[in-house]
């Protein structure tokens, strides 16, 4: 990863980020897309997408959802197949 990916300035002052995200100008991300992408889905690199300098995107894999099994979720209170009710009132 090159240095300058890391360091930033920002008010007179220098701000080193060990992120390991690299930038890339909106436009130049236009042109490479899909080879980014590709890039993204093989080596789980992050790119922020900026617009004259500033981020406003961010472009990462796809973190998946944890995978838990059902069994032991749900309990049951009482009787699931009698009426809840003694009678129906149909003449109301």
């Amino acid at each position: 990863m090159a240095l300058r990916n890391l360091v930033k300035f920002a008010y007179g002052h220098i701000i080193v980020t060990m992120s390991g995200k690299r930038t890339i100008a909106a436009g130049r991300f236009k042109a490479e897309c899909l080879g980014l992408l590709d890039r993204v889905a093989e080596t789980g690199d992050v790119f922020v997408i900026t617009k004259r300098g500033r981020p406003v995107a961010e472009v990462g894999p796809v973190r998946q959802p944890e995978v838990r099994p059902l069994r032991g979720s749900v309990t049951t209170k009482g009787d699931l197949v009698s009426p809840v009710l003694d009678g129906w009132d149909i003449d109301r």
